[in-house]
């Protein structure tokens, strides 16, 4: 996706290890996305495994119960606003950064162009459901692959020159656990995980389907993060595209301006589903009156509150321009909670007795690693973001 744009920037403070980092990410990720979906099942009385639980905060409430019945789901919901919220906020840091970039002599500033581009978002708040969001998914996707051929193929074409000797195999203490926040948010996917092997003609294929799909990731986003960075070594930006030649970089920013405003409904659409769920529509638990009236028509204030979220993401790209540290803050609080520490969490939990040794150990491993990644990660990302307003 989009996020793959900062890859190169991890390697630049992680040398050969953030390489290692990708591919340890992917395998890691497509682990817990498995187990996640096991404790989805639990067996009957015949012995049969059927599915009791639909998504990510039953499975979390069920880890709670009987205390606690809703603060897991709550703590997921919480975990899930930040994630979707701040890839909105980073669409919108990306676009303003890309056009500024791109446009360099027009008397238009960055926060300008973030602007501009929430205007042009602005109608997502009418958005009622996924058909349309759908729509921009695809033409955002034929985007994408035209970006990843520009750039590649100008890296390619200076194949001559490429730096081989500024791959370290040394890290920079202060930035690299930045670098692991960006790898693991480039790999976030599993709050969409339940509802995606819901829908599966065959539920049998679902891992098969994960194994090939992280393995086809990992090595796209290898080979693109290390071609981009012997390309550029020292030099390389935030943003990859930044590095590219003004006539080329023009180019294939709109490209990439185009892909960041089609792919800001999906998250938006998912995070006001998720704000709605839990606040509106929670039955006799819900904080406030729900947003839709009888026949099913968007209420004026609802619609005031979808346009305020838009409106709260501008706010947040204009104070805090930084794609990167934003990226490896997300990645380091958000993503490696829901991605590494949440699924072994649940799966020792729920299949404690089930489990063999190694899942065990397994799970236990990658709670700590993930949750000393996770602290590391926010630390020196929030430190950055303080040291870039200094």
């Amino acid at each position: 996706g989009m996020f793959v744009l900062g890859l190169p920037y991890a390697i630049l403070h992680g040398g050969y290890l953030g390489l290692f980092l990708i591919i340890f990410a992917a395998v890691v990720c497509c682990y817990t996305g498995k187990i996640l979906i096991a404790c989805l099942y639990e067996e009957n009385e015949d012995g049969e495994i059927v599915r009791v639980r639909d998504s990510y905060v039953d499975i979390a409430n069920a880890c709670c119960a009987p205390r606690f019945p809703t603060l897991g789901g709550r703590i997921v919901n919480v975990a899930q606003i930040i994630e979707l919220v701040m890839t909105c906020i980073l669409y919108v840091v990306v676009s303003g950064n890309l056009m500024y970039n791109s446009f360099p002599n027009l008397p238009v500033s960055q926060k300008s162009w973030s602007i501009i581009a929430t205007a042009v978002l602005l109608p997502c708040a009418f958005l009622k459901n996924l058909k349309a969001v759908s729509k921009f998914s695809l033409l955002c996707t034929l985007a994408h692959f035209v970006i990843n051929i520009l750039v590649i193929a100008y890296c390619l074409s200076r194949a001559r020159d490429w730096a081989w000797d500024k791959v370290k195999f040394y890290i920079d203490v202060k930035k690299f656990p930045i670098s692991i926040g960006i790898i693991v948010f480039s790999y976030t996917s599993q709050i969409f995980l339940p509802s995606l092997e819901g829908n599966m003609q065959n539920p049998k294929e679902f891992h098969c389907m994960m194994n090939w799909t992280h393995i086809a990731a990992c090595i796209l986003k290898g080979l693109f993060a290390l071609v981009a960075y012997l390309t550029w070594a020292d030099e390389t930006k935030e943003v990859i595209t930044d590095n590219l030649p003004s006539t080329i970089r023009a180019v294939v920013n709109i490209f990439l301006v185009a892909k960041a405003l089609l792919s800001y409904p999906l998250p938006f659409f998912a995070a006001v589903e998720v704000l709605e769920r839990s606040l509106f529509q929670d039955g006799n638990r819900a904080f406030f009156p729900n947003c839709y009236g009888g026949d099913g028509r968007l209420k004026s204030w609802g619609l005031t509150l979808r346009c305020a979220l838009v409106v709260f993401t501008l706010l947040m790209a204009i104070y805090v321009p930084h794609f990167a540290l934003l990226m490896g803050l997300t990645g380091s609080l958000t993503g490696a909670g829901l991605c590494f520490l949440l699924p072994s969490l649940f799966h020792l939990k729920l299949l404690w007795r089930k489990l063999l040794w190694h899942h065990v150990f397994f799970d236990v491993a990658i709670f700590v690693i993930g949750g000393i990644c996770s602290i590391s990660g926010f630390i020196h990302s929030l430190e950055g973001l303080i040291e870039a307003f200094r």
